[in-house]
């Protein structure tokens, strides 16, 4: 990658410069500086239990939480299956506090992979990441929030196809926007986001368990019937329930902005985790005091029946809780998300400019918009489904690589300081759990899972033209530092440390 400069042109006086205070200009939303220009450790507990919970739970415990229910056959099989999901979730997650307060680096997943395997292993994930899952699952979420937003103003007819998108492309802009602006700004967003979908879940368990008090308990009756279940399809329940809870990593990507990452890590990753896995439970349990499993299966989105058989007009509120859910998953994610390109840039697998910060308000601008062009991309031109069904069994195959990489670790480098461990059992058991899912994504759907396969594989021959082969041409090296000094002096940023 080209050597780090400040561009020519510029004035000791001016911005780049590192002796002189920075100015603001007069912007109140920039963060006053001080010498270095650098991230800061700004999460902290309450902000880390926020990314995670705020990002895990989106749109689907609201609108169609049916895939444990129709493949399990039973009420009290599905309520079983959201309980286990939790636990082995918070496996997973007790295995990535351990792996962030051993390696405490930002990056989640990338530099986990980097530090256990190698940067060829690092990069494939990267440019899985890159190319495909990340801007696909940025739109989806995305879409959600713009059909729920607009939701109550066409009531009761559809939404057009074009309000919609329009709504989403807002969307991902004001998240975009928002996270180049101010760390402090996008912290303190996800956590009220994460308490108005905390509210919304709180206003569907209350009214829910007040009927189960009351004696609505039919559609509890024979809940454990095990003649209507169905043990091949207890797999694919088991995957969905697993989808449901997926984001408990999110925290693992910005390590390094955690105030006291060796206490701050663990204690956010356990407490989340057993919040969503009783929310969702309890969630489960009051749609069933209120709808038979064949109503909750018919429903297009259940929360919203559930509101009508209960507070009547009051329905019209959840789509726009929905919304709110959707904005706070966008806002996690993204936040998360763009540490990861930062922490690649700066080791050397991503073009230098990803890893240089804002001069004024210490946010890695370049690496935060890097998805922006792309995802408004797909939003308009691409089939995002089909992108999604073809690379989400990779996200289980690297989440799986990462924890095999903790076993690793602990006989490669013993004397790692590992302040947070886990018993040998808790990896081994959900590395094996991803593989399954792996397993069970080539078994139920083997054309797609290879077209995404196929993908993934085009990261080798990119790994090797742009990362391994260190003698460039001279024209493409020009053309590189000429881009990256365009770039930097465009979105006013340095390298960390300026």
């Amino acid at each position: 990658m080209t050597r780090k400069t400040v561009p020519k042109g510029v004035s000791p006086q001016s911005n780049f410069g590192e002796k002189e205070p920075l100015r603001t200009n007069g912007d109140p939303h920039a963060e006053a500086p001080e010498e270095k220009v650098e991230l800061r450790k700004k999460v902290t507990l309450l902000q880390g239990i926020s990314i995670i919970i705020g990002t895990i739970i989106g749109a689907g415990i609201f609108i169609s939480p049916k895939g444990i229910l129709k493949n399990s056959g039973s009420v009290g099989m599905s309520l079983v299956i959201w309980v286990g999901c939790g636990i082995l979730s918070l496996f997973g997650a007790l295995c990535y506090a351990e792996l962030g307060t051993c390696i405490k680096k930002s990056g989640g997943h990338y530099t986990y992979i980097l530090e256990a395997f190698g940067p060829q292993m690092a990069f494939v994930r990267l440019w899985v990441d890159m190319i495909a899952i990340r801007p696909a699952g940025l739109a989806v979420i995305a879409l959600a929030f713009g059909r729920y937003i607009l939701e109550p103003i066409f009531m009761p007819c559809e939404v057009p196809m074009f309000a919609v998108k329009l709504a989403t492309a807002i969307g991902i802009t004001a998240v975009m926007y928002i996270n180049s602006m101010s760390v402090t700004w996008t912290t303190r967003l996800q956590v009220i986001l994460t308490f108005s979908k905390l509210l919304a879940i709180a206003i569907i368990i209350f009214p829910g368990l007040y009927q189960l008090f009351k004696g609505e308990t039919k559609n509890f009756e024979n809940a454990f019937e095990f003649s209507s279940v169905d043990l091949t399809g207890l797999p694919l329940a088991f995957y969905s329930g697993m989808y449901a809870y997926a984001g408990w990593f999110y925290l693992n990507f910005v390590t390094e902005e955690v105030e006291n990452p060796e206490r701050t890590v663990p204690l956010a990753i356990c407490i989340s985790m057993v919040i969503v896995t009783i929310c969702y439970t309890l969630t489960n349990v009051a749609y069933y005091t209120v709808m038979s499993a064949e109503e909750l299966l018919a429903s297009d989105a259940v929360a919203v029946t559930f509101a009508e058989k209960l507070m009547g007009n009051f329905s019209f509120a959840v789509p726009i809780f929905v919304a709110l859910s959707c904005f706070g998953s966008m806002n996690g994610c993204l936040f998360a998300i763009s540490r990861m390109f930062y922490v690649a840039s700066r080791e050397g697998q991503l073009p230098e400019v990803f890893s240089m910060i804002h001069i004024r308000r210490h946010t890695p601008l370049p690496a935060v918009i890097v998805l922006y062009p792309v995802t408004l991309l797909i939003l308009f031109l691409g089939d995002i489904y089909s992108l999604l069904n073809f690379m989400s069994f990779m996200r289980w195959l690297f989440i799986g690589v990462a924890v095999v990489g903790l076993i690793y670790l602990r006989y490669t480098r013993p004397e790692m300081p590992r302040p947070f461990k886990v018993p040998l059992f808790i990896p081994v058991v959900f590395s094996l759990t991803c593989f399954f899912m792996v397993f069970l994504s080539l078994y139920s759907d083997p054309v797609n899972t290879g077209i995404g396969f196929a993908i993934s594989l085009t990261g080798i021959p990119a790994y090797y033209i742009f990362i391994h082969i260190q003698r460039k041409p001279k024209w493409f090296q020009k053309f590189s530092e000429f881009v990256n000094r365009s770039l930097q002096i465009l979105l006013e940023v340095v390298p960390v440390g300026h």
